[in-house]
């Protein structure tokens, strides 16, 4: 694992310096650009020092609350200022890169628990050179999320279901589209019930079951309450900020303008990660992957593919959905046996894309991540 964490460190820190230089080559502060200007983290920052209660109308018939932002990641944010010396800022750079590293260690925990080390460390570093992994550098909600989803997963995996739940139940609180991992635990926990006799299911299986949805749900419904709608409040709040799901109709329609208009190069490159993202995914169930990594990535990509507005943001939504990139992995670890400096050459490859795209998409691209 160390190997892994230090090559994903090192992808990372990089990534920051090439930031960091271009941010300085405009006139930028390099902390200001990773954090101030990352568009939901100062959200999340209010949010962390001021509560909920925020809400904005930037447009004729566009309304932004902040209620449409979970809570967990503020909360942490809130708990390290009031235990530390660090400001927002601080505070937001050491949650966001101390998730991203467990994340990463549970995301080699799988692997090798899947394959073997090599195809785990490379699947780690995989994950640490996509397009959008400069957002785990930054004050997001990504790698928090994805650093319960990976260990929930892998308590699932090994048989550790009160575990499954519980860190299923905090990554509902994460994001919204964290009830991924809860629908994953579910559907292991049920097919669990079906391979076995009813009265045959260990107690522990059914606990995680019940624990998995509570966080998200519990957010969602006291959202609701507040809005006076308990079973719809926190939808219309999204509707508001214009996000909904409508089975990829908003999708298809922002290909189309891009195909018959052009647009920006985060749109392009948004399309080719979402396709590329499909074909992943058949890889991922050819290769007759685990049933809980299958319906966790299967979720994420619905939640991506099918919801409406923010189109360009759609490869930072798939940024957790690691268990796509398995296939990539075992293909690379094959080469690095076979050819290591075909290998090489790859990884040297990825690395030069991610850092380019990483400093263009945070301090040049006009556009939400």
């Amino acid at each position: 694992m160390g190997t892994a964490l230090g090559l994903f460190l090192a992808a990372r820190l990089l990534g920051c310096a090439a930031v960091a230089l271009v941010a300085r080559g405009t006139g930028g502060q390099p902390v200001t650009v990773l954090l101030g200007r990352s568009w939901d983290s100062l959200w999340y920052l209010r949010i962390a020092e001021e509560g909920y209660g925020q809400t904005l109308r930037p447009y004729p018939g566009l309304v932004q609350s902040d209620l449409a932002f979970f809570p967990l990641y503020p909360g942490l944010l809130r708990a390290v200022t009031e235990l530390t010396p660090l400001g927002g800022t601080g505070a937001g750079l050491l949650v966001s890169w101390t998730a991203a590293g467990v994340a990463a260690c549970g995301i080699h925990a799988i692997g090798v628990r899947l394959h073997d080390r090599a195809v785990a460390t490379a699947l780690v570093l995989l994950w640490g050179l996509l397009p959008h992994s400069v957002v785990l550098s930054m004050a997001y909600t990504e790698p928090v999320l994805t650093a319960f989803a990976a260990w929930a997963l892998y308590a699932v995996l090994t048989g550790r279901w009160l575990w499954a739940g519980a860190l299923a139940a905090c990554a509902g609180l994460a994001r919204p589209n964290g009830f991924a991992v809860a629908v994953a635990v579910l559907a292991a926990a049920a097919y669990e019930c079906c391979r076995q006799h009813r009265g045959e299911v260990a107690h522990r299986v059914w606990a995680g079951a019940v624990l998995a949805p509570l966080g998200w749900a519990a957010y969602v419904l006291w959202v609701g309450r507040r809005r006076g709608d308990p079973l719809g409040g926190y939808f219309e709040v999204q509707r508001q900020w214009g996000s909904r799901f409508d089975f990829g109709l908003d999708a298809l329609r922002s290909v189309r303008r891009l195909l018959l208009e052009g647009g920006p190069l985060v749109l392009p490159v948004s399309l080719a990660t979402v396709a590329a993202a499909l074909l992943l995914y058949g890889l991922l169930a050819a290769d007759r992957a685990p049933l809980p990594l299958l319906v966790y990535a299967g979720v994420l990509l619905a939640v991506a593919a099918g919801g409406a507005g923010f189109f360009q943001c759609k490869p930072r939504f798939l940024l957790p959905a690691f268990p796509l990139l398995l296939p990539l992995a075992c293909a690379l670890a094959r080469t690095a046996r076979a050819r290591p400096w075909h290998a090489t050459l790859v990884v040297g490859a990825l690395a030069g894309l991610s850092f380019a795209y990483g400093a263009y998409l945070v301090v040049l691209a006009d556009r939400p991540l």
